[in-house]
């Protein structure tokens, strides 16, 4: 029986058979010490996408192994977004096993805002979800932001034992590896983990030695569909992922009066005082005021509102949530998309994609 091979880029079984299908490389190509998939060759080099025909269920049984194993998890999640990279059942997938929670995207986020702040409202987040991690840390994977201290936590608490990082797709678990093995390795250009801003780039278990008994395993991304990365074209990806610091935006909206972001999700002001709306969005994504009595007939002319989803037509066609804050500023998410602070007793409607996650949660800035 020929030994297994394995896509050193994105984990997948090496096939020769059926270009189609994940994993294929020429046979002249299997001579080489490490073997780069089709697939992932291309999306490193041309920045293609190849789509696969793997299904979320696929990944769910790679999660649900680690809750049989003694293991260390690490957990990470999108400071960006963080209400869509939480996974649904966490605790259940992975038993009794130890966490280690990391905020990634600490860039993302303005520097005037302190970590302790930052990491003090992930903790109550957290708790929400019944999830106890050993340590929260916040990083910034394509910085290098903290790893020094989070390695060191690492070994602390795996105790010789195999670690498993997970995650929702495009949270960065895969960037945050291979800053990990630039950062205390050498020689480790040809032998990175397949990264790009494609969901589901990562297709199985990636096993990266610690030593002879032990290893760290990069997971496949678990995908949550109601994020909005998830809904658009690729090639729309750059715009709705910020890649720099955000800037927050503020808009002084009167009583009946519209925000459009992008041609993908607004927000209505029914009623109440003038105020200001502090919106935490990509700086590549546009974003348009507008009288709420004309709303409805801009979006259906499509002219002046950009990205779109070609899908939708019509504003009827999305979804409208009503959202009220609490007796404290809130942040209304949008999921994949930012969010924008509230005033306390602040009513709004939040029009979005069948399906895209809406949430009010306390602010986080």
């Amino acid at each position: 029986m020929e030994k297994e091979i394995r896509c050193y880029g994105c984990g997948a079984i090496i096939q020769t058979e059926n270009e189609h299908q994940i994993g294929f490389v020429p046979k002249n190509a299997l001579s080489q010490d490490h073997v780069l998939c089709k697939r992932c060759f291309r999306m490193k080099n041309y920045h293609e996408l190849q789509s696969t025909t793997l299904t979320n269920d696929d990944f769910l049984s790679i999660l649900q192994t680690i809750g049989e194993k003694d293991c260390l998890v690490v957990y990470i999640i999108d400071l960006f977004d963080f209400n869509g990279s939480m996974i649904d059942g966490f605790i259940r997938h992975i038993g009794m096993n130890d966490v280690i929670v990391i905020g990634n995207k600490r860039d993302i986020l303005p520097k005037s805002v302190k970590d302790t702040k930052i990491k003090h409202w992930v903790q109550r987040q957290l708790k929400e979800y019944n999830i106890k991690p050993k340590e929260v840390f916040l990083t910034s994977a394509i910085k290098n932001y903290q790893l020094d201290e989070i390695l060191e936590c690492i070994e602390e608490y795996r105790q010789q034992r195999d670690v498993y990082v997970v995650g929702v797709t495009n949270v960065g678990k895969s960037t945050f590896i291979n800053s990990l093995l630039k950062h205390y390795t050498e020689n480790t250009n040809e032998l990175l983990i397949t990264t790009s801003e494609f969901p589901g780039t990562t297709l199985d278990l990636i096993e990266i030695p610690f030593d002879e008994t032990s290893s760290l395993y990069d997971t496949p991304g678990i995908v949550n569909k109601h994020q909005m990365a998830h809904l658009v074209k690729p090639e729309l990806l750059k715009v709705i992922l910020p890649k720099s610091e955000l800037r927050p935006v503020s808009y002084q909206l009167n009583s009946q009066q519209t925000l459009y972001f992008g041609a993908l999700a607004r927000m209505d002001y029914v009623s109440g005082e003038s105020q200001s709306f502090i919106c935490f969005m990509p700086k590549t994504l546009k974003i348009h005021r507008t009288k709420l009595e004309n709303a409805d007939r801009l979006y259906d002319r499509h002219m002046t509102l950009t990205p779109e989803i070609d899908e939708i037509k019509t504003i009827q066609e999305m979804a409208a949530y009503t959202l009220t804050s609490l007796d404290k500023k809130s942040d209304v998410v949008i999921s994949g998309l930012g969010w924008i602070r509230i005033e306390p007793h602040t009513q709004v409607v939040i029009r979005a994609p069948k399906g895209i996650g809406v949430f009010i949660r306390e602010a986080l800035i």
